[in-house]
C-alpha cells in the first residue's frame, strides 16, 4: 500500500514538472520575430507574442513556433520575391555590361558610316565640284544601302557593290563620251561589260572583299551582343516553381518560425536549394560557352583583317582612285564599249566634245590625319573591342557560377559551419552539395526538381544562342549565312576574293557545325550534269555521220 502511494506521488510529481516545463517552453517570447517580421514591412496584426503549437505550417518545422498560416504565406511570398532579385541583382553586372556594350558599337559604327559619307561629300565637292553635285545619288545610294545593310535590312552585299560600280560606270561613261547620245539599252549594254572590261582596275574586287568581311563581322558581332542582352535578360527572369519556394522557404524564413530569426543559413545548404532552383539556368551554360568564345573570335577579326574603321575611313581614296584609273583608260574602255555594244549616235550640235581634262581637272587630295572627322570623341575600334573582350571573357561558366554567385554573398550565408540553419535546428549541414545542371538534382536533397521536364524558355534561349554562334562562324570566316548561294565564288557576301589583303582563315572554329555552303557543290553538280548531256550529241552526231559516209561509198557500186 505504501509502495503504491509512494508511486502515485511520484508520477504526479513527473506530471506537474511536464507540465510546468511545457508552459515554460509555450511562455518563450516571439518578440525578435515580431520586430524581424515588421522590419520586412509586414503587419503585426495577427502575430503571436509567444510561440504557439505549429501544427497549421505546411513548409516549417512543426513544433511550437512563432507562426501563423498566414505568416508562413507572406513568408513564401517574400522568399519568392527576394530569390528573384538575388537573381536579377547577381546578373545585374553581367547583363548591364551587354546593354552598354551594343550601345556603344552601335553608335560607333553608325557614326563611322556618318562619318565616311560626309567626308567622301566633301572632297568629292571639292575636287570633281559640279560633276559630282550632279551625280551625288549614286553615292548617297552606296551609303544608304550599308547602313540599311548593317541595320538588319535584307541587302545582299555583293550584288549591291557590283551595281555600285554599274551605274558610276554608266555615270562616267556619259561624261567621257559626251560628244554622243546613249539610250537606256545602250547604258544597261555597257553595264554588261563592267567585270570583263575592269574599268576601275582591281579596285572594285578589293573593296568589295575588304566591304563586305568588314560589315559581315561588324553586323554579326552587333547581333550577338544584342542577342547575348536579350538571352541573359529572360534567363535572369526566373520561373520560380512551387518546390523551389517551399525550399526558399526553409532555408530563409523557417528561423523566424523557430524564433531565431537572426539565423542564417549553412553554406552547403544554400548551394543545394540555389543549385535545384537553378538547375535549368545552369543547363544554358554550355552553349553560353560557346557562344561567347564565338564572338570572342569575330572580335579578333574586327581588330585584324575585318576592321571595318580600316576600310571605311580611307573608302573616299580608293573610290577616286578608281575613278582617275577609268580616267587613265577611257579610251581604250569607249573603243571596248563601242566595239561590243555598237557606234552610239552623235549627240545633237548643241554638245560639244569635251576634252577628258576638262572633266576631271583635279587629282584627288585626302584628308590628312589631323582633319578627318573622329568617331564618338576620338574613340578607336581597336579600344572598344579590346574593352568588350574582357568583359565577354568575364561572363563565360556565368550561368553554372551563378548559384555559387548567389550563396557566396556575405549577407546571405553563415561561415561558421556550426552556428548556422541546416533545414530544421542550429548545427552543421551534413547532406552533399550536389553537381549544378537538371539532371544532376534527381538526389538533390533540398528541392524536388523534374528533371524530365525542361524549362521551355531555357530550351528556347540555347536555340537562339546556337543560332548566333552559327552566324558568328560564319562571318569569322567572312561568309554572310544569309546569301551563301548568290555567288559562284562561293558566300554572296563573303570573302573568297579579300584574303591576299591580310585574311587568314587557318582556324578551325569547334562549335556549332555550320551547314556546308550549297553553292560550292552545285556548281560541281551542274558543271556534271552540263557535261553529261553534251556526251550524247557528240555520238549521236559522230554515228550518223559514219552512216552517212558508209551510205555515199555504197551507192557507185549500185
Amino acid at each position: 500500500m505504501c509502495a503504491m502511494w509512494r508511486l502515485q506521488v511520484a508520477f504526479c510529481t513527473f506530471s506537474v514538472l511536464s507540465l510546468s516545463f511545457g508552459g515554460d517552453s509555450k511562455a518563450r517570447s516571439c518578440s525578435e520575430v515580431r520586430q524581424a517580421y515588421t522590419a520586412k514591412g509586414f503587419s503585426l496584426v495577427n502575430v503571436p507574442h509567444q510561440e504557439i503549437s505549429g501544427e497549421h505550417l505546411r513548409v516549417c518545422p512543426q513544433g511550437y513556433t512563432c507562426c501563423t498560416s498566414e505568416m508562413e504565406d507572406k513568408l513564401s511570398q517574400q522568399s519568392k520575391l527576394e530569390f528573384e532579385n538575388l537573381v536579377e541583382e547577381t546578373s545585374h553586372t553581367m547583363r548591364t555590361t551587354f546593354v552598354s556594350q551594343h550601345k556603344k558599337f552601335d553608335e560607333f559604327f553608325l557614326e563611322l558610316l556618318d562619318n565616311s559619307e560626309k567626308s567622301l561629300n566633301d572632297m568629292f565637292t571639292r575636287t570633281y565640284g559640279k560633276l559630282y553635285m550632279q551625280n551625288s545619288e549614286v553615292f548617297q545610294d552606296l551609303f544608304t544601302e550599308l547602313k540599311r545593310y548593317y541595320t538588319g535590312g535584307n541587302v545582299n552585299l555583293e550584288e549591291m557593290l557590283n551595281d555600285f560600280w554599274s551605274r558610276l560606270l554608266e555615270r562616267m561613261f556619259q561624261l567621257l563620251n559626251s560628244q554622243y547620245h546613249f539610250s537606256e539599252d545602250y547604258l544597261e549594254c555597257i553595264s554588261k561589260y563592267t567585270d570583263q572590261l575592269k574599268p576601275f582596275g582591281d579596285v572594285p574586287r578589293k573593296l568589295k572583299a575588304q566591304v563586305t568581311r568588314a560589315f559581315i563581322a561588324a553586323r554579326t558581332f552587333v547581333q550577338g551582343l544584342m542577342v547575348g542582352r536579350e538571352v541573359a535578360n529572360r534567363v535572369a527572369k526566373v520561373n520560380v516553381a512551387p518546390a523551389c519556394i517551399r525550399a526558399l522557404t526553409k532555408m530563409l524564413y523557417c528561423p523566424y518560425c523557430r524564433g531565431i530569426p537572426e539565423l542564417k543559413p549553412c553554406h552547403n545548404y544554400c548551394h543545394n536549394v540555389m543549385r535545384g532552383c537553378l538547375a535549368n539556368q545552369a543547363d544554358l551554360d554550355p552553349e553560353w560557352n560557346v557562344f561567347i568564345d564565338a564572338m570572342l573570335l569575330v572580335a579578333d577579326r574586327l581588330e585584324g583583317p575585318f576592321n571595318i574603321e580600316a576600310v571605311m575611313e580611307p573608302i573616299d581614296v580608293k573610290i577616286s582612285e578608281a575613278i582617275m584609273t577609268m580616267q587613265d583608260n577611257s579610251m581604250q574602255v569607249s573603243a571596248k564599249v563601242f566595239q561590243g555594244c555598237g557606234q552610239p549616235k552623235p549627240a545633237g550640235m548643241g554638245r560639244s566634245a569635251r576634252g577628258i581634262s576638262d572633266v576631271f581637272n583635279a587629282r584627288f587630295r585626302p584628308y590628312s590625319p589631323e582633319e578627318r572627322p573622329t568617331t564618338a570623341a576620338g574613340t578607336s575600334l581597336d579600344r572598344l573591342v579590346l574593352s568588350i573582350k574582357e568583359k565577354l571573357k568575364e561572363s563565360k561558366r556565368f550561368w553554372s557560377n551563378l548559384p555559387d554567385d548567389i550563396c557566396t554573398k556575405d549577407e546571405l550565408t553563415e561561415a561558421d559551419e556550426d552556428q548556422c540553419w541546416n533545414s530544421h535546428a542550429k548545427g552543421r549541414y551534413f547532406p552533399e552539395v550536389v553537381k549544378e545542371g537538371l539532371t544532376n538534382q534527381l538526389n538533390n536533397p533540398e528541392v524536388e526538381v523534374d528533371i524530365t521536364r525542361p524549362d521551355t524558355l531555357i530550351r528556347q534561349q540555347i536555340m537562339a544562342l546556337r543560332v548566333m554562334t552559327n552566324k558568328l562562324k560564319n562571318a569569322y570566316n567572312g561568309n554572310d549565312i544569309y546569301f551563301q548561294d548568290s555567288s559562284d565564288e562561293g558566300s554572296g557576301s563573303g570573302s573568297g576574293s579579300g584574303c591576299p589583303d591580310g585574311c587568314t582563315t587557318e582556324f578551325v572554329f569547334v562549335g556549332t557545325e555550320a551547314p556546308v555552303i550549297g553553292a560550292d557543290r552545285s556548281d560541281e553538280r551542274a558543271a556534271a550534269a552540263a557535261e553529261s548531256p553534251c556526251h550524247r550529241p557528240s555520238l549521236l552526231l559522230l554515228a550518223a555521220a559514219l552512216s552517212l559516209t558508209l551510205l555515199a561509198l555504197q551507192t557507185p557500186w549500185r
